[in-house]
């Protein structure tokens, strides 16, 4: 099915096949299970269970840091799914926080309170995405830096690491609104969307799509002020499994932020990038002058829709040109218009070897029922 998808995208076709071919164990290496203790077997297991996308970048770390990003995971989801339960008032909810590692020591710990869902507004939202996605930037930068697969400063730069982890938060909680909103959850900042409708729910009503769209965007302008420091962090990084850790799931973000910009369907239904527009990035973003290049693709494809009317497109123009000036190429990664043409044979050669193994597999068939009955 995934393939049908790709027909009409024909660099995408072929990166998709070439990834399920054995391209993915170029870019993520098959980890021996066989080596494992039973007790990181299961951790690995509630890790697939929880996230495969990012399950799949930390089986594909260096030795030891593969365990310790594991956990390190493992435990901040937990304490994550805690934080974004709405239905625990702050009273409750700031000692089980407070007390969370001791539990981390008692098996059979449960938390079976947890009531209704009922609605809340999210009141801080720069201090929420720091601390439950900028602080595990910062500890997975130190971990890093600890385990002297990077730099000292990789882990002493906390401006930088911060970043990593608000921009994926950032990009998270703009594509995830309608999500959100049908689970009771609400992540958007009030001093933004308050600019434009009285209640968040409202951006879902038809009539208010227009606003909408402009508080998409404004949000979208405000999370791409995060991509210069990514661009610093990524620049430093040495070891190639870390390079890779931390550079696809942000060349991932980009890309899904240029899909979600000045998209109405946002808020209608679900927005992600295709697989095999994911693969094409995991495949390509293993060194820096392809990240850069990568980067520069989205940002131009944002640039390119900005709209003359939208409030923020000042400021998204700005931040573009700001991003522009970090070294970046002056042409895309792919150009689909010039690559096109071998892309095109490559499928059309594909489709003539596929008619013909049919063709031979059919005849075969027939000469053998044939014979049969004889």
């Amino acid at each position: 099915m995934e393939f049908v998808k790709c027909l009409g995208r024909p660099e995408e076709f072929y990166n998709l096949l070439r990834f399920q071919m054995g391209g993915r164990r170029k870019v993520i290496p098959k980890m021996d299970q066989d080596s494992l203790s039973s007790s990181l077997k299961t951790c690995y297991k509630y890790l697939n269970q929880t996230s495969r996308s990012f399950a799949a970048v930390i089986e594909a770390l260096d030795g030891e840091m593969r365990h310790a990003v594991c956990i390190f995971y493992l435990v901040l989801r937990a304490l994550d799914t805690l934080e974004d339960d709405m239905t625990i008032s702050v009273e409750n909810k700031v000692p089980l926080l407070h007390n969370f590692h001791s539990y981390l020591y008692e098996p059979d710990w449960r938390y079976m309170e947890s009531k209704e869902k009922d609605r809340q507004v999210l009141e801080d939202f720069p201090t929420y995405c720091h601390y439950v996605a900028g602080l595990v930037g910062i500890g997975l930068s130190r971990l890093f830096s600890a385990s002297e697969l990077e730099d000292p400063l990789v882990g002493e730069d906390v401006e930088r690491a911060n970043s990593m982890g608000l921009f994926l938060q950032k990009t998270n909680i703009i594509r995830d609104y309608l999500e959100d909103q049908r689970e009771g959850r609400e992540f958007w900042p009030q001093e933004v969307w308050s600019k434009y409708v009285k209640k968040l729910g409202d951006f879902a009503k038809p009539q208010n799509i227009d606003s909408a769209v402009q508080c998409l965007n404004e949000l979208i302008t405000n999370a791409l002020h995060h991509i210069p420091d990514v661009i610093t962090y990524l620049s430093r990084l040495r070891n190639q499994s870390v390079f890779n850790f931390c550079a696809i799931p942000q060349v991932m973000a980009i890309a899904t932020l240029a899909a979600c910009y000045n998209n109405q369907q946002v808020f209608k239904g679900v927005v992600k990038i295709r697989k095999g527009q994911a693969v094409t990035l995991m495949m390509d973003a293993t060194n820096m002058p392809a990240v850069k290049a990568i980067i520069y693709q989205y940002m131009e494809e944002i640039y390119h829709r900005i709209p003359c009317s939208d409030p923020s497109s000042s400021k998204t123009r700005q931040i573009i040109s700001t991003i522009r000036t970090q070294n970046l190429p002056n042409c895309q990664l792919i150009s689909r218009s010039h690559y096109s043409p071998i892309y095109l044979s490559f499928v059309m050669l594909l489709a003539a070897l596929s008619w013909q193994y049919l063709s031979t597999l059919s005849q075969v068939t027939e000469d053998y029922v044939q014979t049969g009955e004889h």
